[in-house]
């Protein structure tokens, strides 16, 4: 199973570098992941993600409408949708940001062993964050995070 989760993280990871870039960024962020997980569909995450309303298009709706109300909570009010997209990275991005390394930390952190990781534990990472652009996202989405995570727990072996 650790060589298939392996592949699972590899395939997020490409395509999370994908979304980086296409946001401009310079390092792969929670966001990142979270919207290449809901792009991946693997079963289990796919399952899950989908029962909150969560696709990769909700996502990305919900991102948008975090960044508005950060704007906004800065004095600057603007629409996300009639602001220009952001530039294109030139290069690809192949460092992890803060958000990021955290997603894996975590995830890894509700495994008991690393034989037994599974693609849910990378959702229950990005799950378990508790500030930051993600969390503020998914609040917005009307997503409680804490039921998502103890679903998610069930769906694993073992029930954690």
């Amino acid at each position: 199973m650790l060589q298939e989760f392996g592949t699972y993280v590899h395939t997020v990871m490409e395509r999370a570098a994908d979304e980086a870039q296409e946001d401009g960024s310079a390092t792969i962020e929670a966001e990142h992941l979270l919207l290449a997980i809901a792009a991946e569909q693997e079963n289990t995450t796919h399952r899950h993600l989908s029962s909150v309303g969560l696709d990769h298009r909700a996502i990305r709706d919900a991102l948008d409408q975090e960044f508005t109300q950060s704007l906004s909570a800065a004095g600057v009010s603007v629409n996300a949708r009639d602001l220009p997209q952001p530039s294109r990275s030139p290069k690809r991005p192949s460092r992890i940001g803060a958000s990021g390394k955290l997603v894996f930390e975590r995830g890894m952190a509700t495994a008991g062993n690393k034989k037994d990781l599974r693609p849910a534990h990378l959702l229950l990472g990005v799950l378990e964050l508790h500030v930051g652009t993600v969390p503020r996202a998914l609040a917005l989405a009307g997503v409680d995070r804490s039921d998502l995570a103890a679903r998610v727990r069930q769906a694993l072996p073992g029930g954690e």
